[in-house]
Formats: C-alpha cells, sequence, structure tokens
C-alpha cells in the first residue's frame, strides 16, 4: 500500500490523467462514495473525474453497472468476479478511460469465516484490461474504509500505461 496521503494521491492521478486527456468513474460498494469525494474534493475535477456508481445493495450493482445476478449469487457480492464486473460496468456505463471499483466488508457487522470484516476486493478498468485484488485491511470501520480508498486510488495510478 502506498504511503501518500490521500489528497497527495489524488493530486498525482489527475495529473497523469489529464496528461491521457483520460476521464475516470468509480464503482463503490463498501466505501459508499468516498473514492469519489476524494477525487472530486479536488478542484477541477471534473477535467478528469467523469462519475462515480455508489451501488452497495446487490439490485444497484445488476441495474447501474450491469452484474449479472447470477454471478453475485454464485460468487457473493465481495468476490474477484464482481469486482471485475463492477470495474468492467463503470466503463460500459460511464464516458470514461478507467474505473476503479470496490466491494468488502468494512464491518464491524457482516462478516463470516470465509470474508472476514476487512475483506476487500479492488477491481480496477483500463483500456489495457481488468485487473482484481484481494486484501484483509486492518481497523474498524472508518479505517477499513480509508485504507480502501487509499489502495484504489493507488492501485490506479499503477495501472495507467505509460504516457507516451
Amino acid at each position: 500500500m502506498t504511503t501518500l496521503p490521500t489528497p497527495a494521491l489524488v493530486e498525482r492521478l489527475a495529473t497523469e490523467l489529464k496528461a491521457r486527456g483520460w476521464m475516470m468513474a468509480t464503482a463503490e460498494s463498501c466505501t459508499g462514495g468516498l473514492i469519489a469525494g476524494a477525487c472530486t474534493e479536488l478542484s477541477g475535477s471534473s477535467d478528469w473525474f467523469e462519475r462515480g456508481f455508489v451501488t452497495y445493495s446487490n439490485a444497484a450493482k445488476t441495474e447501474l453497472l450491469g452484474v449479472p445476478a447470477a454471478l453475485i449469487a454464485a460468487d457473493g457480492a465481495v468476490s474477484e468476479a464482481v469486482a471485475r464486473a463492477m470495474a468492467a460496468g463503470a466503463l460500459r456505463h460511464a464516458r470514461a478511460a478507467c474505473a476503479v471499483a470496490v466491494t468488502g466488508v468494512a464491518g464491524p457487522t457482516g462478516g463470516s469465516a470465509e470474508k472476514p470484516v476487512g475483506t476487500v476486493w479492488f477491481g480496477w478498468a483500463t483500456p489495457a484490461g481488468v485487473w482484481a485484488e484481494r486484501m484483509l485491511l486492518p481497523g474498524d470501520r472508518a479505517a477499513v474504509r480509508q485504507a480502501t480508498v487509499q489502495h484504489a486510488l493507488a492501485g490506479l495510478l499503477q495501472r495507467l500505461p505509460a504516457r507516451g
């Protein structure tokens, strides 16, 4: 995980996206819009931030992002397949070149033996492909959500293709 504070990460991401002429989108479940909020905290973000989807419920994931209900039923909302589908769906439903998606268990309730509190699946989509990563983040609900924002932004920054 990155050690840059969120505002510095957002500034770096903004610089990289603007240099490419790209817009980004977010698809958020466990963060409830915090990633979009962090991005739009920066003045001028309309130059590179296109839209955010807060898809907290399974129905919202299906209706707004096109995540198949059968996929959610088979793998669960907190899964690699759903994180990938959310990221890809955000690209399909936005005028953006890249997207980040998060789905997880922020707690303090909702965890299980297979998916304990702090389990978060991240999805990133760019023209080069779609990636997913699972993390188990420590701390209370606020700490898990803040760490999710940080890792989501840092992960997108890492996956942007080289400028050229």
